[in-house]
């Protein structure tokens, strides 16, 4: 044990092989399967257990995971070694090369190291070290070492070692082979050449480094640029996202093993599974007399040699022999254990349509009464809100609306942007349709008169900004502005406002001369731009185009509508991440570096909804699975855990970029979530529910009376100063739609009759 030994642990894989128990957000390392720790935590005490306790352990985990890796091993300890944090995953030749590069950075060039994967099953401490023992001599004289486990039946979910022959000890590989079918198999284990792969790597760290040189000289170049420019504090060291993503992504056996030649193979002389499927997990677990394993709430009934694993509700299975039964508070699984290799097809076939169940784990105390939250969202809508702002909210003095309100609900005199003017009207015109009594035509006229008097330019288009006074202090003409003037102007033409209607055909016209792109499909930013491109503003007018649509059923705006979305398709949806790109060049292309990383999930919520919107409108079925897998990627990638929050913006990779939650993205998570529900698929009522909980909870209980916190840190404290105005037309376009998405569920709550007056108003708020 004199030898100088660093231990590496890989801990970046998801495991789909076990859904639905793992998932994306929670993978097989992190599960406790076995009752005694999760997978990781048992990877990181077999390496601590080594006789004189000398190896620094360090871990190669997704930063994604950061805060469960660094809880999972709170109170084990490293001895010495860190966490190393991958902002996105590149696959085990990347790891296995940031594993050398740090190896050789600490320890030197002739450090052993030692590469296990976190989610196996070993036997024994004391048989584990003492395989690793044996190659040690191998590895020293400049031989990679794998370990080998004689076969005990034809497993085709294994990856397989050819050697030429073996007297039990060392053995010279012949070659690597990946999972086999069932008849080569079977040919592997009559011959008694061929061992499963174990996933484990013994090397001097010099040896591993010429390999790579050698074989993949761009794999190690990359990872040594990433290597170094890594930052490191007390928790960890995290890789930089725009270096480590350049590292070419591919395993360390076609990258290395399938091409060097000096490579050794220990027989293993521990038990091994890899617990890679419902029959592994079957095999190594502990049975009852029928051979069955039971792990939660299940009742068994003349079953045998059967998984049977409840999480939450009860299970009950009658007369079943050999097979698997797994379910959790969103899944059920179902299948022969000899089948059960083949749940990473269903998860495949899951993902095409966008599945949420393939990403996020269900919380197992989800609220299931659909309308749970109606009493209390009719109350804050109709007596605290719409009272408030249709009084404290309107500017009397200079026209329009104020821009945001003090947390005493007193007007703070910022400047008007025209966009929020225009929500205000969109706001109390939709209040107006969806029966609320109060003077909603008052005013919606009176937004229109101001912006229309204050708002307008030369050409027929409108300002960005006025001051409080109706002084134009920003005159440029901003699509997205445009889009929210239009959305304003449908709803109040269908309230029966005249004037809308004209001012809506002078605004179409004024984007078809100055805002069109006469280059590519779009609309610039503002006329003549030719800056970064954004995808916001084009989301916007596809909302307002539909609006218009369903208020003069006029298809022309149906065909302007479906422009937007093939720029969507085309452009904006990545299909590798499903996420949504914010920021582009000229060319409709992702900027590079950071900029190009950059997603927002409240934009993912929006789109989800509103392709929902247009599929139902056009008849185009197929945009279903786009909003699932936006709704998706959002939920499993862009949430804070801590509050269950979403970020203000995520990579495409999951890594939070701008941590604050403000209030608006939980508004259009409700409103996603109520269009999905709609059109079939996964029950999200609970999910509906829990959303409007959590608005209720962080963003509207802690505030005063009609009004919102909209900026909350990623620890759950408030860091608003100001309640703006614009939120308004986010929460009361969420809500309206979780009243009448759950009209009929639950009893109606009865409204008092309401003093609307301003006399009362001023009473009540001063």
């Amino acid at each position: 044990m004199a030898y100088k030994l660093v231990s590496f642990v890989m801990s970046g894989g998801v495991g789909s092989r076990l859904w639905p128990l793992s998932r994306e957000d929670n993978p097989k390392q992190f599960h406790d399967l076995s009752g005694d720790g999760s997978m990781l935590a048992k990877t990181v005490r077999r390496l601590k257990a080594r006789p004189d306790n000398q190896t620094p352990i360090y871990l190669i985990a997704s930063e994604r995971h950061a805060d469960r890796v660094i809880s999972d091993i709170a109170s084990l300890g490293l001895s010495g070694g860190r966490p190393i944090f991958e902002p996105v995953g590149r696959n085990t030749a990347a790891a296995v090369a940031i594993a050398t590069l740090q190896a050789i950075s600490e320890h030197g060039s002739d450090a052993l190291v030692l590469v296990v994967p976190s989610d196996h099953e070993i036997s024994t401490e004391a048989q584990f070290w003492e395989t690793v023992d044996s190659g040690v001599p191998s590895a020293d004289s400049g031989s990679i070492v794998v370990f080998g486990i004689k076969p005990t039946h034809p497993e085709t979910g294994y990856g397989y070692i050819e050697v030429a022959a073996n007297d039990g000890g060392v053995a010279a590989v012949s070659r690597f082979v990946e999972k086999p079918n069932a008849e080569t198999a079977s040919k592997y284990v009559s011959s008694g050449k061929f061992y499963w792969n174990a996933g484990i790597f013994l090397f001097r760290a010099d040896t591993m480094r010429r390999a790579f040189l050698a074989f993949q000289p761009e794999i190690w170049d990359t990872a040594e640029r990433a290597h170094k420019t890594a930052r490191a504090d007390v928790s960890g060291i995290y890789l930089p996202q725009g270096f480590y993503s350049a590292v070419p992504s591919t395993s360390i056996d076609y990258a290395v093993m399938e091409q060097t030649r000096d490579i050794a193979m220990v027989t293993a002389s521990f038990r091994w599974n890899d617990l890679g499927s419902w029959q592994s997990l079957l095999e190594a677990s502990p049975t009852d007399r029928d051979g069955n394993v039971v792990m939660g709430d299940v009742v068994a009934m003349d079953c045998g040699s059967s998984y049977l694993r409840s999480q939450g509700r009860l299970l009950t299975v009658i007369g079943m022999n050999d097979v698997a039964v797994v379910a959790t508070p969103d899944a059920v699984f179902v299948a022969p254990v000899s089948h059960s290799q083949n749940v990473k097809k269903v998860v495949e076939q899951l993902e095409k349509s966008g599945r949420l169940e393939t990403k996020f784990t269900a919380s197992e105390d989800r609220i299931i009464v659909s309308g749970s939250w109606r009493k209390r969202v009719e109350h804050w809508l109709f007596e605290e809100t719409l009272p408030l702002w249709s009084t404290a909210g309107v500017d009397e003095v200079y026209g329009g609306f104020h821009e945001a309100l003090g947390f005493d609900a007193r007007p703070l005199g910022k400047p008007k942007r025209i966009r929020t003017m225009a929500r205000q009207i969109y706001a109390f015109a939709v209040a107006k349709e969806r029966g609320w009594a109060g003077p909603s035509d008052r005013l919606i006229g009176h937004g229109i008169d101001f912006i229309a008097k204050h708002g307008r330019t030369d050409r027929g288009g409108w300002v960005r900004t006025l001051n409080a006074n109706g002084s134009v202090a920003d005159p440029a003409e901003d699509a997205y502005d445009h889009s929210c003037v239009l959305l304003a102007l449908a709803h109040a033409h269908r309230c029966g406002h005249q004037d809308a209607l004209q001012l809506a055909q002078e605004t179409f016209h004024f984007i078809d001369a100055h805002l069109e792109d006469d280059r590519l499909n779009g609309f610039l930013e503002t006329p003549g731009w030719k800056g970064v491109r954004f995808s916001n503003p084009h989301m916007h007018m596809l909302e307002s185009f539909l609006a218009w649509y369903k208020v003069t059923g006029d298809r022309a705006y149906l065909r302007r509508a479906a422009r937007v979305i093939d720029l969507f398709r085309c452009h904006f949806f990545d299909q590798e991440s499903w996420t949504l790109g914010e920021r582009f060049d000229v060319d409709w292309l992702p900027l590079p570096g950071d900029q190009g990383q950059w997603t927002e999930p409240g934009h993912h919520f929006e789109w989800a909804s509103l392709l929902i919107d247009f599929a139902r409108e056009s008849g185009q079925k197929d945009l279903a699975p786009y909003a699932r897998k936006l709704y998706s990627s959002a939920v499993a990638s862009g949430l804070n855990r801590a509050t269950g929050l979403a970020y203000g913006a995520v990579s495409r990779q999951g890594l939070p970029l701008d941590r604050l939650s403000r209030s608006w993205p939980q508004c259009e998570a409700v409103k996603a979530a109520v269009a999905l529900d709609s059109i079939g698929g996964p029950d999200l009522k609970p999910e509906i529910e829990a959303r409007v909980a959590r608005l209720f909870r962080w963003h509207i209980e802690p505030a005063p009376l009609g009004l919102w916190i909209d900026r909350i840190d990623e620890r759950g404290r408030s860091v608003a100063t100001e309640v703006p105005a614009s939120i308004f037309y986010h929460l009361v376009t969420a809500l309206m739609q979780y009243l009448d998405k759950t009209e009929g569920q639950i009893e109606p709550f009865p409204l008092p009759a309401l003093d609307l007056s301003k006399a009362a108003a001023e009473k009540a708020y001063g």
